[in-house]
């Protein structure tokens, strides 16, 4: 039988990769309280396989950084102590266990913040009622536009927790600039209405970005580190009028930084024929980005052997309805993948 690509092995920095297929954060509202359930051992160690790369569920930096239900968090003495065991379970099936470290920001409102304030932003600037995957409706309040001398203070915290998780056994930690969170938040120039250091330019609009990846380097080494943009997707009333540009600036400044990988979201995919076509305008963005580059977007086992053979990409490909590890079994017996539905891939 011919080799798949998607299951070949691959050499990401210390890691070896038993093959290129990554499980993607999925928020799953099932951490009450904010810390991770013994459940959650169960969950991850399921889609463990040996030498496969999994990305937690988006893991909040401070009791500022919630925006939903029952998310986790790795801030707090019991939270590092409550994912210790989900990370050995990952480990024993010989998995690699990220944590991606989240702030929401403005994607919030008032009942998620410490002692009912206001969430915090780059901007004042709503973020408009929004209708969820399930019909329901979403408000959030207005945020409260960060002073320029707090921002130290919420890269302080992404440094904090890069160590927590760390402490806690993880093998490294993604910084989730993507989305329409905070970090986004900050880059995007229809959310960053900024005149100080952090708005204006596209450099200005990157630096508070950029803090959080030295702070974080400078905590745990770039070896450990990756990042997730979004730069063309517009998510939570979070767009560029440069996606190309903004794109290309941070994979460049990444690069320079050394961080071990680059977890970028294709444009928007549209439906032909029943299958999504994936436009593919993130090859410039993976020839300026000299670490392993993951990319996600309505990838299945056609797609995802056919750009991995082309050498378009060095990473991984969008997760399914089903878990990593059983993925990868029916990629390799060659059996149908079940795609996930847009609605699905709201909450990451």
């Amino acid at each position: 039988m011919a080799a798949i690509p998607l299951l070949g092995s691959y050499k990401m920095g210390k890691f070896d990769l038993s093959h290129r297929i990554v499980l993607a954060p999925l928020t799953r509202s099932r951490s009450y309280g904010n810390v991770p359930q013994p459940h959650a051992v169960v969950y991850y160690s399921q889609r463990a396989t040996d030498g496969g790369l999994l990305i937690t569920e988006a893991t909040g930096v401070s009791d500022t950084a919630q925006g939903y239900p029952d998310t986790p968090g790795v801030w707090t003495r019991e939270q590092v102590e409550a994912w210790k065991p989900i990370v050995d379970a990952v480990h024993a099936k010989g998995g690699v266990f990220f944590c991606q470290l989240w702030h929401v920001g403005r994607v919030s409102n008032t009942g998620y913040q410490p002692h009912g304030r206001d969430p915090i932003s780059s901007t004042d600037k709503q973020v408009p009622t929004q209708v969820l995957h399930d019909g329901s409706i979403e408000e959030y309040s207005r945020p409260r536009r960060l002073r320029t001398e707090e921002i130290p203070g919420i890269v302080e915290d992404f440094r904090l927790a890069a160590r927590n998780a760390i402490e806690a056994g993880f093998d490294g930690v993604e910084i989730h600039g993507a989305n329409g969170y905070l970090i986004e938040q900050f880059m995007k120039d229809s959310a960053n209405d900024r005149t100080d250091e952090y708005g204006g330019s596209l450099e200005n609009r990157c630096r508070f970005a950029l803090e959080v990846v030295e702070a974080v380097v400078g905590e745990i080494g770039a070896d450990r580190v990756g990042m997730r943009l979004s730069p063309f997707l517009d998510y939570m009333d979070c767009w560029d009028s440069d996606p190309e540009a903004l794109a290309l600036y941070m994979v460049q400044a990444l690069s320079k930084h050394g961080i071990l990988y680059c977890h970028m979201i294709e444009p928007r995919m549209a439906v032909v024929g029943g299958r999504h076509h994936i436009p593919h305008r993130l090859l410039p963005m993976r020839k300026a980005f000299r670490g392993t580059f993951i990319v996600a977007g309505g990838y299945d086992r056609d797609e995802g052997n056919k750009v991995v053979d082309e050498g378009h990409r060095s990473g991984g490909f969008w997760p399914t309805v089903l878990g990593e590890s059983r993925l990868a079994q029916e990629i390799g017996a060659e059996c149908c993948v079940e795609q996930v539905r847009q609605d699905h891939l709201l909450h990451l």
